[in-house]
């Protein structure tokens, strides 16, 4: 802890936004090089026709060497000559089919060279102030937003959840990692990126932590897990912060930290694995529930008012569970007896071959 209070916090948040270009990263469409090219070629013709038409237009204003005026051909030539750059020298082209020559020829081969020669400079540049310019964006407006730490196996799950049960769009997702690797997955999913160790305030703020709606912390560790934990609590005091540990005996350390949920994974994987060698049908349902391209699914939903009132035990969807102000009430509890107004239901859905498609 004394080490983490030593960080310069705020050097990041601090940062103008074009800095954060390599740290924060925004989801980008790909495209092959081949269109790339393609499109700086259409690029470049257009300028040129536009050159082309205002030059013509404004023939009268110029001159040329043979004092006849400018043809259409010559304000092609001068339009060429001026967008490549290429100037006037002691040799230049004097008749019609020399000129003919420099356009169709001399000229492509002058813009193949540019691009390959230029090319990949004014794409790193132009990406970094796209990036630059989606950060200021990206920061001005983001609230409600879901910040997931880690994007190992268990991050990943988490957010394979997110984009299916909740149907959260890829741009409200935000992940922290320290594997460049993690982050370019995450990237290529539509998520934003964030490069950075989460135990860090000022990296978490950069994931603007203290706008969002949820936390999830799935660190390789649980000592990393707790870390973030309290810091993520103390930057965003009214964010939902589920956490996963690998030990039992973390739980009530991350309670204590400030997370709302706490998820034992290895624990929940032993018991699957000790079902699974005396009653495997059981493992499958499990496996169902928990898994939202197959036919069950474990949702929640609010009470029709037709409802209202009634047992839900008597309802045609298994209801597991029932949630009155944020309390949960299992079904066989007595505080379940009775559906009241502005009850949610925690349900078994199946889901339909439409609602895949979907997701």
């Amino acid at each position: 802890m004394k080490a983490l209070r030593r960080l310069p916090l705020g050097s990041l948040t601090d940062r103008p936004d074009h800095e954060l270009v390599g740290i924060l990263r925004m989801p980008e469409l790909t495209i092959s090089p081949l269109r790339s090219i393609v499109k700086r070629i259409i690029g470049a013709t257009l300028a040129l026709l536009a050159t082309v038409i205002i030059v013509y237009l404004d023939r009268d204003g110029y001159r040329d060497a043979n004092g006849d005026g400018l043809s259409l051909l010559d304000s092609l030539y001068y339009a060429t000559v001026s967008l490549s750059t290429t100037g006037y020298g002691d040799i230049a082209p004097a008749t019609s089919s020399a000129r003919l020559v420099n356009v169709l020829v001399i000229t492509p081969l002058r813009v193949l060279f540019l691009i390959v020669l230029v090319g990949t400079t004014l794409e790193v540049l132009t990406e970094r102030s796209r990036q630059a310019f989606k950060i200021q964006k990206w920061r001005t407006k983001v609230r409600d937003h879901t910040v997931v730490v880690g994007f190992g196996t268990k991050g990943r799950s988490a957010v394979n959840a997110l984009l299916g049960d909740e149907n959260i769009a890829p741009g409200q997702i935000v992940v922290v990692d320290t594997d460049q690797q993690a982050l370019d997955a995450a990237s290529a999913l539509g998520l934003v990126a964030v490069h950075g160790s989460a135990t860090r305030s000022d990296v978490l703020r950069v994931a603007a932590v203290q706008h969002a709606r949820a936390v999830v912390v799935a660190p390789n560790r649980d000592d990393t897990a707790v870390l973030v934990t309290l810091t993520a609590r103390e930057l965003a005091p009214k964010a939902h912060i589920v956490a996963s540990v690998r030990e039992a005996e973390n739980v009530h350390l991350l309670k204590q930290s400030g997370a709302n949920q706490v998820v034992v994974s290895s624990e929940t994987a032993g018991r699957l694995l000790g079902m699974a060698t005396s009653t495997p049908l059981v493992v499958d349902i499990m496996e169902d529930l928990l898994t939202p391209e197959s036919g069950l699914a474990i949702a929640e939903r609010a009470v029709e008012p037709s409802e209202e009132g009634g047992s839900p035990r008597h309802l045609g969807d298994l209801v597991l569970g029932l949630v009155r102000d944020g309390v949960l009430y299992r079904i066989d509890a007595p505080q379940a007896d009775a559906i009241e107004p502005g009850d949610k239901l925690l349900y078994v859905k199946k889901v339909t071959q439409a609602e895949k498609i979907e997701r």
